[in-house]
């Protein structure tokens, strides 16, 4: 299992912000490095031996008491998502399974939790 701690998203993500499409583009960009560079610190192994098809359990601990929609919180992930993938050099289109929980702690940060599905099989990595 992987266990990584990112960032929080920003709230130019959120498919409700009507900001400039540069600014959104910048915000997207940003933020998948931040994911990607968090997962590279994070994790020593990359994806090697990771199933073929892979939960991804989304857990968000809020950075105040503000109620969050939690299929908001899932689309500004996605960039996140796409810098994890980068950050484990996994196609995300492993990602088989998505499950998203918002905590009642606050913390300013996302729990992301990478397991094997239980209809995955083991795969290797060329060159490993």
């Amino acid at each position: 299992m992987v266990e990584l701690k990112l960032p929080w998203p920003p709230s130019e993500l959120s498919p409700n912000s009507r900001g400039h499409y540069m600014a959104l583009f910048r915000a997207k960009k940003k933020y998948r490095q931040d994911c990607s560079w968090a997962t590279i610190q994070q994790r020593q192994s990359q994806g090697a031996g990771l199933p073929a098809k892979l939960r991804v359990e989304l857990t968000f601990y809020r950075p105040n008491r503000r109620d969050y929609d939690r299929d908001n919180l899932l689309a500004r992930m996605k960039s996140g998502l796409d810098g994890v993938a980068d950050g484990l050099r996994i196609d995300d289109k492993r990602f088989d399974t998505i499950a998203v929980r918002v905590a009642d702690e606050i913390g300013g940060y996302v729990l992301v939790r990478i397991s094997g599905d239980s209809h995955g099989q083991e795969i290797e990595r060329p060159g490993s």
